[in-house]
């Protein structure tokens, strides 16, 4: 197959997916854009380099596979699990928190979720709850699209900006300057960063738990991509320092969310925990009391009212499962670090094959004059083009990734996931951006 793709063919496949036109690819979201990219490979017979899906490119691990699978065998599926999560769970939860973190959340803190997307939802729609005159949530750009969407479908307002501005001792004035408006009920970051894999410091860290405790706002610390960071060679070993960096060391104000996606490759049955601090599981708050009639109790109203308005429980085996993989990794049975560290072996390969055929990576520069380490995720760009323009235009020669825009980003260019490139993907990626950069590189 020639590249450019036929032009008439993939912009019809666009029209006939539902956008008015194929330029509007460029403003999807993600899902919208796995959906079109699958509707162009059946079109043109030709298989896409899929970078736009964080999605595993590693087995899932088999001990939770097996745990599931006893479950489901001793009768699982028949029953209810539930609300608050099974026993194994928490334990096991609190363990890991405990073993990877070095924080003590109590058992009755962990909170088993439907992947971290529905941890995120409930906490959202739940701190907009909290005091009718904080409506605002801040967000620490670039973040995870979905995350803002969720405020919109819940009419929650959003505030933002780029972090990568604001490093060191300047985020604490930046964050006084939005914390000051007495909007913000709570901020949300991931650290890793998805998408730029930036990550926060401990001192940076120390910035936002010092301030969220000074201006009461609740921190929501997404650990999507928990110990990660893979330019600490020493990190990952269960119980022994260096642990994940945390905001939960400088402020009680906090909640963690831990996904089993990534770290245990177990994206497919959505498994996740929320780790709330006890203070802030505990803490008492009049707007609840009024609205559920109740005692206002922070926890007791996430369970029992908007994770239950949600869904009746997490899947009854795959709390089986997380308990058995937190149980597993605290004992040295799961290195997941070590396995989830071929990531960043990808994103190396991919980076080189991107700067040699005329792209940069957009955030390069970490805190501390470091470079951004190799992960998961990683941005790139080329010349002076939006990340529209490049989504738009890549897409003619089979190469699929999101825009920067969606993030948030105050930089130009898109987001790579390097999951799920195969071995043999790397020089077709090699040949497919030298044509691209061909034909644009005088235009």
């Amino acid at each position: 197959m020639s590249f450019p793709l036929n032009k008439q063919l993939v912009d019809q496949t666009c029209i006939d997916f539902g956008l008015r036109n194929a330029k509007e690819l460029g403003a999807s979201s993600i899902r919208q854009l796995v959906g079109v990219v699958k509707d162009i490979e059946r079109a043109t017979g030709v298989e896409f380099i899929h970078m736009e899906l964080g999605e595993p490119g590693l087995p899932a691990e088999q001990i939770g596979i097996a745990a599931e699978h006893k479950a489901l065998k001793a009768g699982m599926g028949s029953k209810y699990p539930l609300i608050t999560g099974i026993t194994e769970v928490k334990h096991w939860g609190s363990e890991f928190v405990r073993a990877f973190m070095n924080l003590d959340i109590p058992t009755e803190c962990i909170v088993p979720t439907v992947g971290s997307m529905q941890a995120a939802f409930a906490i959202n729609m739940l701190v907009s709850q909290l005091d009718e005159k904080r409506d605002t949530i801040l967000f620490l750009d670039p973040c995870f699209p979905v995350q803002k969407q969720q405020c919109k479908v819940i009419g929650v307002r959003v505030d933002s900006f780029d972090v990568a501005d604001f490093r060191g001792e300047a985020l604490a004035a930046e964050l006084e300057r939005h914390f000051k408006s007495g909007r913000i009920a709570a901020m949300l970051f991931s650290n890793p960063n998805n998408p730029s894999w930036m990550c926060l410091t401990e001192r940076e860290l120390e910035i936002i738990g010092r301030l969220a405790s000074l201006y009461n706002v609740l921190v929501i610390e997404d650990l999507a991509y928990l110990n990660m960071d893979f330019r600490d060679a020493e990190r990952g070993m269960p119980y022994e320092p260096p642990y994940q960096p945390t905001v939960g060391r400088y402020t009680n104000n906090c909640l963690h969310m831990i996904s089993c996606s990534k770290m245990f490759s177990y994206a497919g049955q959505r498994a996740a925990i929320m780790a709330i601090n006890p203070y802030l599981a505990h803490r008492k708050f009049p707007s609840l009391a009024s609205r559920y009639e109740n005692d206002g109790e922070f926890l007791r109203n996430l369970i029992y009212n908007v994770l239950y308005s949600l869904s009746s429980g997490v899947t009854h085996s795959v709390q089986f499962a997380m308990a058995a993989m937190f149980k597993a990794a605290c004992q040295g049975k799961i290195d997941f670090v070590t396995t989830t560290r071929e990531y960043a072996r990808r994103a190396k390969l991919v980076k080189e094959i991107m700067l040699r055929n005329g792209f940069h990576i957009v955030y390069n520069e970490d805190a501390d004059d470091q470079e951004v380490g190799d992960g998961f995720f990683f941005t790139f760009g080329y010349k002076d083009w939006t990340g529209e323009k490049m989504v738009n235009k890549l897409i003619y020669y089979g190469i699929s990734a999101i825009s920067l825009a969606s993030t948030g980003a105050k930089r130009e260019g898109m987001r790579g996931c390097v999951s799920c490139i195969r071995e043999e993907q790397y020089e077709l990626l090699d040949q497919r951006l030298a044509l691209f950069n061909r034909d644009y590189y005088d235009k």
